[in-house]
């Protein structure tokens, strides 16, 4: 946190130095980013990341947008533009916030991301990765979570959409939203948290997007088993997919 002191802040822990939440999936054959924060280009640098097939969006904020600037990168390296998967409001607030990338005025060449947009609409398969979108919400807004195979992460929420629930049984893993212990307006309180979880039922569930209110280690000893915090380079490697 900017200017902030505290012991998490001021923490030599590494777990507690956390750049936005993303994840990157890959599955035998293909390379899924799920969403594109600011931090995208050190993320990408940090984890070698070189290939990308398709960006996922679980929505249009700008933590979890501003790095599609980076995008251009891969364009460049894959020699093709990037398909970008969102839902309809999502991928309107790309275009409004990026909108000197579609404006056929603007001088094209390698200093832009070249983005193909897709609406999402359904369950979609790219590559070999089969994935379920799954309606959360996010204060009054309803956003998307992602399951791929027995792993589901389910950011920025503070509701699980009624739809939902049947979609996320016969999880091994799943990651949550759980930003601090106090209510939020827009986020899981990490107490809301253990609940939803606890009701979804996975072998094992890991919390994202916590702030600084949330130390690692001392936050984790008192998590139910079977719960963790997440931390920034964790991989999760599963029959078919690996996070």
């Amino acid at each position: 946190m900017i200017g902030c002191e505290c012991a998490t802040c001021r923490s030599a822990d590494p777990r507690d130095n956390r750049l936005r939440p993303s994840i990157f999936v890959e599955g035998p054959a293909t390379k899924i980013l799920v969403d594109a924060g600011p931090d995208l280009r050190a993320q990408a640098l940090r984890r070698g990341i070189t290939r990308v097939d398709a960006i996922l969006f679980t929505h249009g904020h700008a933590d979890h947008i501003l790095g599609i600037d980076d995008v251009r990168r891969f364009n460049a390296t894959m020699a093709r533009p990037m398909p970008c998967y969102g839902d309809a409001r999502t991928l309107d607030d790309i275009r409004r916030t990026f909108h000197y990338v579609f404006d056929p005025n603007t001088p094209k060449g390698g200093g832009l991301p070249s983005l193909d947009l897709r609406q999402i609409d359904g369950p979609l398969t790219l590559g070999d990765l089969s994935i379920q979108p799954i309606p959360i919400w996010h204060g009054a807004r309803p956003i998307v979570g992602f399951r791929f195979d027995r792993f589901a992460y389910l950011t920025d929420c503070n509701r699980i959409d009624e739809a939902a629930w049947p979609l996320l049984e016969g999880l091994d893993v799943l990651v949550l939203d759980a930003l601090r212990d106090n209510p939020h307006p827009t986020h899981f309180s990490l107490g809301e948290a253990i609940e939803a979880a606890r009701r979804i039922g996975a072998r094992q569930t890991f919390f994202t997007h916590m702030c600084h209110h949330l130390a690692h280690e001392s936050t984790n000893a008192r998590l139910p088993a079977g719960m963790a915090l997440a931390h920034d380079g964790l991989v999760l490697e599963m029959p078919n997919v690996k996070c």
